[in-house]
């Protein structure tokens, strides 16, 4: 007998149709074709291991497994569900009636129990576009694919229920989620607050202005100044996630395998913080099967990397791309896959190898050359991506000991929306483009026009600090961000001042 069961398989960060076909020929064994991998074809040693435990008859006939299209490499162990209910319906164990409504996903173990599987929310997605009923799953991934409004979820245990399911014998629970009432709710629920830092009102306002724009940042200062702890706090104040920027984030951690169980729509901005000792296709994603990397888990939030000069040169070079066009393309002989990566780079490094050349209180001990050397571990191309360059100095007694309450994250993000509404409006009818560090050239030249008074203290600058190009294009940025936080139509020139003074890293005399 012929049955036809339906799956799916993650490319990129969205979902496509897999056809299981079971067909009985006579002899005995097990083929799977179609472009399986290794944990494919493992499947059959679980899955008859999993029907003897079920009570279920062992196939006494040959048993060939189609997985089509045939020319789409099939990785992972989600399948061994949807390929053991394709068996049990050639051998006709089970009624083959619901096949066509439901797509069935689920690694299974030896004694049938079901385990999690990874990309539910795409293939959810997929399974309504493309007309299905519903998706049957593990109970772990029910919720995650019932986000999908429409659709009908059964979370199930194990291969038991299934068939109980299928057979028309029980009908487990269908499982609800109220996914937008969970994500208002969660979004205004952090663990930090800006509150909590003491002193340090220059490095907030640089902050600020960085997440009304979208602007990357780097804080330079010594050990101990609060660059992490300022970094950290940085999603508090930024815009809440519209729904399409939470669905978009959420496809990429579920696909990464990063969502909790029973999850819902991710809520707040990521902040993803790699170690320095990360990989080039870590950060950037790839791999046999492509994954997406931390600068894709990273997507409508913050990437943060820590210690700048410590990673490596090759994993800082690959990131100059995706942070221009904001997405990394992954290409491989068989495929291409493109994954999205619009993210706010925060990065921090001390000044020297010590940490305290131009520290108030105490010498550095690094040789001008060291210092020279140091710095030069980022490249020149990569800081010019960087639109703020924030000098972090240490916090005093008299700071630390204030009782007064320090402005909180609420009070500086409703100034960053407002900032961020005057852009929306600015940039309607603009493909791609949804805050100032977006824009390009074309845009810039329209939006951010200086008086003479500005043009004349921006050519200044440029002139003695030598200045590229793309430096000039990232002032204008800033200084546009700082009028429309200052709700200013007009770009003025103490909004250019202190945009240039956010470009301490290209002065020549910086580090001797």
């Amino acid at each position: 007998m012929l049955v036809k069961v339906f799956g799916s398989a993650i490319t990129g960060v969205d979902a496509i149709r897999i056809t299981i076909e079971a067909d009985v020929a006579p002899g005995l064994g097990y083929v799977i074709v179609g472009l399986p991998d290794n944990a494919v074809k493992e499947s059959v040693d679980r899955i008859l291991s999993a029907l003897k435990h079920n009570g279920l008859s062992r196939p006494r006939t040959r048993i060939v497994i189609n997985m089509a299209p045939a020319d789409l490499k099939k990785a992972g162990s989600a399948y061994d569900l949807p390929i053991a209910v394709a068996m049990l319906g050639a051998t006709e164990q089970v009624s083959g009636a619901l096949f066509n409504d439901y797509v069935i996903m689920g690694e299974l173990s030896l004694d049938g129990a079901l385990k999690p599987v990874k990309g539910v929310l795409p293939m959810a997605i997929q399974a309504w576009r493309e007309g299905f009923k519903g998706m049957i799953l593990p109970e772990q991934n029910a919720r995650e694919a019932a986000m999908v409004a429409g659709l009908e979820v059964y979370g199930v245990a194990g291969l038991d229920a299934v068939v109980a399911m299928l057979n028309g014998l029980t009908k487990p629970e269908r499982t609800l989620a109220d996914a937008r009432g969970d994500f208002y709710e969660a979004q205004a629920q952090f663990d930090l607050d800006f509150n909590e830092v003491k002193g340090q009102e220059h490095i907030k306002r640089a902050l600020e202005i960085a997440a009304a724009g979208g602007h990357n940042a780097i804080l330079v200062g010594p050990p101990g100044a609060g660059k992490t702890m300022l970094a950290k706090r940085l999603p508090t104040i930024l815009p809440p996630l519209s729904l399409q920027e939470a669905l978009e984030t959420t496809k990429i951690h579920s696909v990464a395998g990063a969502l909790p169980e029973r999850a819902s729509l991710v809520a707040r901005r990521p902040f993803r913080s790699p170690h320095h000792t990360i990989s080039d296709v870590a950060l950037v994603g790839g791999g046999g099967h492509p994954q997406p990397g931390e600068i894709s888990l990273a997507h409508n939030g913050v990437l943060f990397l820590d210690e700048l000069p410590e990673f490596k040169r090759t994993v800082l070079e690959v990131m100059r791309q995706p942070m221009e066009e904001r997405r990394v393309t992954i290409s491989r002989a068989r495929i291409s896959i493109e994954f999205p990566a619009n993210f706010m780079l925060i990065a921090s490094m001390n000044p020297c190898p010590c940490g305290y050349y131009n520290h108030p209180d105490r010498d550095c001990s690094c040789a001008p050359l060291a210092v020279h050397r140091y710095l030069n571990k980022i490249s020149g191309p990569l800081l010019d991506r960087i639109d703020l360059h924030v000098e972090v100095t240490p916090v005093s007694f008299i700071e630390l000991s204030a009782t007064a309450p320090s402005e909180s994250s609420a009070v500086i993000r409703g100034r960053v929306i407002a900032a961020r509404s005057l852009q929306t409006t600015r940039f309607t009818g603009e493909t791609g483009v949804y805050c100032n560090a977006m824009m390009g050239s074309r845009l810039l030249k329209k939006v951010c026009v200086l008086d003479p008074a500005g043009a004349a203290l921006l050519r200044k600058a440029m002139e003695r600090l030598n200045l590229s190009a793309r430096a000039y294009d990232r002032i204008l940025k800033v200084a546009r961000t700082i009028a429309d936080l200052a709700a200013c139509a007009a770009i003025l020139p103490e909004h250019v001042a202190e945009a240039i003074q956010y470009r301490s890293l290209d002065r020549e005399d910086w580090a001797g």
